[in-house]
């Protein structure tokens, strides 16, 4: 389908971070837009308010009547995490309507774009939203699809008006062998949705895949290590083409210098903490440089990158309470977390609340999130969140908690969790995981700064 061809577009998911972010892409261009989620949210509720319909009920007639035949100009959207026995999912594909995944589409907006792709299991959303800040910030300027809301723009997707565009090259379900990129980068490789891919080999070789279909007279830039060739290959305090070193923190900032071989840029300030972030933003420096920005001006764009919407976000900072919310949901990203969390605050006590996601990540790697989580002080383990699975017997958040090390640990629901924040008043407080934790924050700030101010 040609994209100028698309008049209407119903997407079924609408409610998910990238889908949302299609919504208001096809609404920007005067589309007609409306769809269907499971329920309501912050991200569903903000759509609405920009006058894009949506139904929280899965029937067919809560589908509008324009989009009751088949006919030329319409488009129907769906993430992967569909149920199968959705009614309004196969009252679209037994109708015969285009149906396409939002990676399909990404590739039909990216067609005939200089397209700037950054893959990883952890780290992608991240680095795409440094990259697509520091194009905008530098004036070089861009369109971007990301998988978070970026604080400067408080929005997950952004218009630009050249012909280059920023996206996330999602690995789950081999989503991103539909993008063909002029520079791709990818943060990391390790085993991840196995549900999928089943071993760790064929992930990998998704990945090799990915990186052998950048365009002719691109660029790949990878994380040291990775088994990948023909690589620009980036890194903190190793020895590699694109490198971070002198490393250190004033302030609460972090502060690094960035060498490739040709420049130096010294002193460079970011606000996110942490070895992994650094990392990100090295490799965003590269895509700048590649694309002939001035080292200042990218200086300067990294010092106020205000971040991304749940990783690593401070929601309370006072001299009493720090309280960070994190996205975190695969041992290695939790481990990131916690580290910087303990670099930068290593007299404070930590207690972390972890929402783990997916029976079959649990599974999978029941041991890891045991051995990461016992790093923390104070533990509050919460139900798995299944989003798109069935239970597996067996298989609970009693597997992760028993081989946690650390005497203080305890598995609670929500309201419990809360509970206790509410008589511990912890003064270092952590929330991790990719399910609906985010739900806890705003009642947890409350319960934060009522104590602040009585």
């Amino acid at each position: 389908m040609e994209l100028n061809n698309i008049k209407q577009v119903y997407l079924i998911g609408i409610g998910g971070i990238g889908m949302s972010g299609l919504a208001r892409y096809f609404k920007k261009r005067g589309c007609i837009v409306c769809g269907y989620d499971k329920t309501p949210t912050v991200l569903t509720d903000n759509l609405v308010l920009e006058d894009i319909q949506i139904s929280f009920v899965d029937e067919v007639e809560t589908i509008p009547a324009s989009f009751g035949n088949n006919e030329e100009g319409t488009l129907v959207i769906y993430t992967p995490a569909i149920p199968a026995t959705s009614k309004v999912f196969n009252h679209f594909k037994n109708g015969g309507f285009t149906l396409q995944k939002r990676s399909q589409v990404l590739g039909i907006i990216s067609r005939g774009m200089f397209t700037i792709a950054v893959g990883g299991t952890h780290g992608k959303t991240t680095t795409s939203s440094i990259i697509a800040h520091v194009l905008k910030d530098s004036g070089y300027d861009c369109s971007a699809f990301l998988g978070g809301i970026a604080s400067n723009y408080n929005t997950n997707v952004l218009f630009g008006t050249n012909n280059t565009v920023v996206v996330e090259a999602d690995e789950y379900d081999r989503s991103f062998l539909t993008l063909h990129p002029d520079i791709a980068v990818i943060t990391s490789m390790d085993a991840d949705h196995l549900d999928i891919y089943g071993h760790k080999d064929q992930l990998t070789e998704s990945f090799m895949l990915f990186a052998s279909q950048i365009k002719a007279g691109g660029k790949l830039i990878n994380r040291n290590g990775l088994p990948l060739n023909n690589g620009f290959t980036y890194a903190a305090n190793e020895d590699c083409a694109i490198q971070a070193y002198d490393i250190h923190v004033k302030q609460g900032e972090f502060y690094f210098n960035f060498k490739n071989g040709e420049t130096t840029i010294e002193n460079v300030q970011l606000s996110l903490p942490g070895l992994h972030n650094i990392e990100n933003a090295i490799a965003a420096i590269e895509v700048a440089l590649h694309l002939g920005i001035a080292a200042g001006k990218i200086k300067s764009a990294l010092a106020n990158f205000k971040g991304v919407k749940r990783r690593f976000e401070y929601i309370v900072k006072t001299a009493n309470h720090i309280y960070i919310d994190d996205y975190a949901h695969h041992p290695e990203e939790l481990r990131a977390c916690i580290t910087a969390v303990k670099t930068l605050y290593p007299d404070k006590n930590l207690t972390t609340i972890f929402q783990p996601h997916l029976f079959t990540r649990t599974r999978d790697f029941a041991e890891g999130f045991s051995e990461v989580l016992s790093m923390t002080d104070n533990l509050i383990l919460l139900d798995i969140y299944p989003a798109r699975e069935l239970p597996i017997e067996g298989v609970n958040s009693e597997m992760i908690l028993k081989n946690v090390s650390i005497s203080n640990k305890q598995k609670l629901d929500m309201e419990q969790a809360k509970e206790y924040v509410k008589n511990t008043k912890p003064e270092l407080l952590l929330t991790v995981g990719a399910g609906d934790i985010d739900m806890m924050v705003k009642p947890l700030q409350k319960l934060l700064q009522d104590v602040e101010e009585n």
